[in-house]
């Protein structure tokens, strides 16, 4: 049994990011845990249906091998103890290697993200989302109604990011915000040799950056930035990137565009945006999460 080195990646998912458990989960939320735990209990032996993340966790789990393992994932989960013996045998039948597990029964879960030194916090729930993100961990609440992950690229983990609020803070979101699109605009110009303060998910493109560096021939890693901004606002978040000395494969400068047809276009494995529409657009096309941060969210929150 490993322990988690410095470097290593690590994943936490809730068992609904995972696997398929929508119909269990409506029994759940008819009010019956007992029927729902009796469900699971009678289904230990039939291996879950694929969830939406379940593509980029079994392409991450690729860059262990024999020697070196690289990447690790934790099952945390509000699910019972029960329930998680049942998970354990979905991933072991998938072939996704899970040896620890954190199960709560009911209790938000994101306090053990520290114990595990967490990259990443993927999960349905949207309070423990938000939870995670307060404490700062890149944290995104999955789609269960999102398209399942394309095929096409069965060697390469495939992720894209928004900027504003994602990757980077929503400083120019609060200017566009109070502003309009003019003062935006200016606002990115006059600073455009500044860069961007950190958003909560550069801890992961930088865990992601290590991992590209320290793998496997076999598994490649390839990420774009898919953004509304337009120029002249796109100098900024490019000059951004190659001040933290990381680079994206693909950027793509929509002006307001929808992302979906492009995200279509990438295929990736999970696309990460602040935005709901966004996300609701995405989703139609491709695995995709809420990352419920920035004053965009704020408001909705109010």
């Amino acid at each position: 049994m490993s322990v988690f080195p410095d470097d290593k990646l690590v994943v936490a998912i809730s068992s609904r990011a995972l696997f398929n458990f929508e119909e269990e989960n409506r029994i759940f939320e008819s009010g019956d845990p007992q029927a729902y735990m009796a469900l699971q209990l009678q289904r230990m032996d039939q291996p879950a249906r694929p969830g939406i993340a379940f593509s980029l966790i079994k392409k991450l789990l690729a860059f262990n091998d024999t020697t070196t393992q690289r990447v690790e994932v934790v099952i945390l989960s509000r699910n019972d103890p029960v329930s998680g013996m049942r998970i354990f045998r979905s991933g072991n039948a998938s072939g996704i290697k899970l040896e620890r597990g954190v199960f709560t029964q009911g209790r938000s879960p994101f306090r053990y993200l520290h114990p595990l030194r967490a990259n990443l916090f993927l999960s349905v729930n949207a309070e423990d989302v938000r939870e995670a993100l307060a404490a700062g961990y890149p944290a995104a609440r999955v789609l269960t109604e999102s398209a399942l992950a394309g095929e096409n690229y069965p060697n390469e983990v495939r992720i894209a990011f928004d900027g504003d609020a994602v990757l980077f803070s929503d400083e120019a979101e609060q200017v566009f915000q109070q502003g309009g699109l003019d003062a935006f605009q200016l606002h990115e110009t006059h600073k455009a040799l500044q860069p961007l303060p950190e958003g909560p998910f550069k801890p992961l493109l930088e865990a992601l950056h290590r991992l590209q560096a320290s793998g496997t021939p076999a598994m490649k890693i390839r990420t774009a930035l898919v953004t509304a901004r337009s120029a002249p606002a796109h100098e900024r978040a490019i000059r951004t990137l190659m001040h933290w000395k990381i680079h994206v494969d693909e950027a793509m400068f929509l002006g307001g565009l929808p992302k979906g047809e492009f995200l279509r276009e990438f295929e990736p494995d999970f696309f990460f945006d602040d935005q709901t529409r966004y996300v609701d657009q995405a989703a139609q096309h491709v695995p995709a999460g809420h990352v419920a941060a920035g004053i965009k969210n704020v408001k909705k929150a109010a």
